[in-house]
């Protein structure tokens, strides 16, 4: 203790007296941060375990009976993929089509008159509206750019746009089309003559129906020069490529389509043209990579859920939930589950499709026997995961229960929070009670000053009067 004779003059250290003391007192305090922070450690292991679990559930519904499994999927593959591509949903049918490919779909595309410059005012600015009608163009002949002796058959779907004093201009009649949306894409192209600016237009749908006929309301006789295009009638317009559908056949049946994406020739299949003149076989299958590469994500997800439990629980192991009884039981039932057999089909066990037990509780996959199983019988190894008591069809059901709102994770950390909350509540009791001790002894050892000073001065006076 900072504290020297009384003859000396010297005074008590009350700092480093309370300081060193106080130590002493906290170290209550100090055991309860340490439960705390172990707390905290554990709700930490425990979030890393719940995001395995959650690894496991969607493994697990990736073998499941809905139809974004990998069980209901199907791949379709082109014979050339410059001719065609294609892809399967799980409504497709397995089989092999020849396909031959006459023609693609395109979209029309016109051009204006050339203009000196591409931002000078067109016409006196009067508001004009400006009418796109979507149709077809039958009979007749094309020659450079115009039609002679055709019909145009509107499709019923029209779009206005307004051309005024703001936007009479190459450039401002361009962003006015492309702005309003209306299904035809603007632009303006220089094509180095004396008048280069020429606007191009081109409908946004492939196909004949979507040609255009482009009229006004003759108000601003400028726009109506520039842009009045009718293919029956004036066209002061000039197409330069003419809409075209798709056109091809499927095993010999022929089919015309507006756009060389096609949903609905094959069922369950999307096709993509690409080539005209050309001919390529498409195969539709199961897609057996697909699911052995969902089955190798599921053994994985397992293992590693598995060993992260095993060594979580494990007593001395240093982890934060070593001795967790909690975990201890989610480990036993995930053993269950892969031990207990299914039904619903010929296969009952996951060993017979290549999916073993190792010594030490996690899982193996044999890849060849998997692939063999599902050559033999596709369905039986679908039934084995995702019939009512299958394997995918199970842990999904039992990953779901554990991370539901009043599953075993949810407990468990609603436990843990509640023992953090006590020791906040005792914190707090603690402290106060630290505070008060502190302020006693500082008062003490304060007050002790003054008695040791007080006997300085006595000493001080009786050295003086012996003398």
């Amino acid at each position: 203790m900072a504290v020297t004779s009384a003859t000396s003059g010297a005074s008590v250290d009350v700092d480093s007296i309370v300081k060193g003391l106080m130590s002493l007192e906290r170290i209550p305090l100090d055991k309860l941060n340490s439960k705390e922070t172990s707390y905290q450690a554990k709700l930490t292991a425990l979030g890393t375990l719940k995001g395995k679990v959650a690894a496991l559930q969607t493994a697990a519904q990736a073998l499941n009976s809905s139809s974004s499994s990998t069980l209901a999927a199907f791949k379709a593959t082109s014979s050339d993929t410059s001719v065609l591509s294609a892809s399967a949903s799980s409504t497709a049918v397995a089989g092999t089509y020849s396909l031959a490919v006459t023609s693609l779909a395109q979209s029309q595309k016109l051009v204006a008159a050339g203009q000196v410059s591409s931002t000078a005012a067109i016409g006196d600015g009067t508001s004009t509206v400006v009418t796109f009608d979507f149709g077809t163009i039958s009979g007749g002949t094309l020659t450079n750019g115009v039609y002679t002796g055709a019909t145009f058959n509107s499709g019923g779907t029209t779009a206005n746009i307004t051309i005024n004093s703001g936007n009479n201009t190459l450039q401002g009649i361009r962003d006015a089309i492309n702005t309003a949306n209306i299904g035809v894409t603007a632009t303006i192209v220089n094509d180095g003559s004396g008048t280069p600016y020429r606007l191009a237009l081109s409908s946004n749908n492939s196909g004949v129906s979507n040609s255009i006929k482009i009229s006004t309301d003759g108000a601003n006789a400028a726009i109506t020069g520039l842009l009045a295009h009718d293919p029956a009638g004036t066209q002061n317009l000039a197409e330069t490529v003419t809409a075209k559908n798709a056109v091809f056949s499927v095993n010999g049946i022929g089919i015309t389509k507006t756009s060389n994406t096609v949903t609905d020739a094959i069922e369950g299949v999307t096709l993509t043209l690409s080539k005209e003149s050309a001919t390529a076989n498409l195969t539709v299958e199961r897609d057996t990579t697909a699911v052995s590469t969902a089955v190798a994500s599921f053994v994985t997800a397992y293992n590693e859920l598995y060993t992260a439990m095993k060594n979580s629980f494990a007593y001395k192991s240093g982890s934060a939930l070593a001795g967790d009884t909690t975990l201890r039981s989610l480990q036993s039932q995930m053993r269950e589950i892969a031990a207990t057999a299914a039904s619903g089909g010929t296969m009952s066990n996951l060993f017979e499709v290549g999916v073993s037990s190792k010594a030490d509780g996690t899982l193996q996959l044999d890849s060849g026997k998997l692939s063999t199983a599902m050559s033999t019988s596709f369905s039986d190894v679908a039934k084995l995961f995702n019939s009512t008591t299958g394997f995918a069809t199970r842990f999904d059901t039992w990953s779901t229960s554990a991370l539901a709102f009043d599953g075993a994770f949810a407990n468990r950390t609603n436990s843990i929070n509640q023992s953090i909350k006590a020791i906040a509540t005792q914190r707090t009791a603690m402290e106060a009670r630290l505070d008060s001790i502190e302020k006693r002894y500082r008062t003490m050892y304060s007050s002790l000053n003054v008695t040791l000073a007080s006997m300085n001065q006595t000493s001080a006076y009786l050295t003086q009067q012996l003398k």
